[in-house]
């Protein structure tokens, strides 16, 4: 499941990947108002998507992408990420564990700067104490997913939400990679002023400030 707003340089990668990832993929995208094609575009890949426009906002197009797709087990894959090769396997496996709930994919971040590899390395540390997000390829069960009530109505925030709801349901797995995904961020803000802004937005966020302030110190980067 990917959620898309204005990703029209980045969706043909993508689902050019999906299309030639081994494994038995159903591929939705939830686009929530793109006004550069981003929707017309994946209707005409060879892929073949369904596509299903959603109310703009991260978790509101996760969820409904998830309402439309029919599989076991839910992937929800940012358009700037990439699966390992094996990712298929690798989730037909942890399903066979039914206390599994779900969990996420070890993530890699590209480019061979200091900042990526160094973010590559804080993110393993992370995901050692339960903390993970999702450019890191979050994926449940269609059944804890629904029994969660999927993702909660959050403008930011919302990947770290679903996790710590879905770390007290079971444990949870953290599958083989590395997935990748893009540093366009800090390439486009620069890494001091991206580390800033997301050391501040977790921290105001655990330390209890609404998602709806913290919105507005993340800029979106495509």
């Amino acid at each position: 499941m990917v959620p898309v707003l204005d990703e029209a340089r980045a969706l043909p990668g993508l689902l050019d990947h999906l299309a030639a990832m081994p494994g038995r993929w159903e591929v939705v995208v939830a686009d929530g108002g793109s006004r550069d094609g981003s929707d017309a575009l994946a209707r005409r890949h060879p892929l073949a998507p369904r596509v299903v426009a959603a109310a703009r906002g991260r978790a509101r197009q996760q969820n409904a992408g998830a309402a439309a797709a029919r599989g076991e087990a839910l992937v929800f894959l940012h358009a700037d990420s990439r699966l390992p090769r094996g990712a298929f396997a690798a989730l037909a496996r942890a399903l066979r564990d039914p206390r599994c709930p779900g969990g996420n994919f070890a993530l890699r971040f590209d480019g061979g700067d200091r900042f990526s590899r160094g973010l590559t390395r804080w993110y393993a540390v992370q995901r050692r104490l339960g903390t993970y997000y999702g450019d890191s390829t979050l994926w449940l069960r269609r059944a804890d997913f629904d029994a969660l009530g999927g993702f909660a109505d959050l403008p930011i925030m919302e990947d770290l939400e679903l996790v710590r709801r879905l770390e007290r349901r079971g444990r949870t797995a953290c599958l083989p990679g590395p997935a990748l995904t893009s540093s366009r961020r800090w390439r486009a803000l620069g890494w001091r002023r991206t580390a800033l802004a997301w050391a501040l937005i977790r921290w105001l966020w655990v330390a209890g400030v609404p998602a709806e302030r913290l919105a507005r110190l993340y800029r979106p980067v495509r």
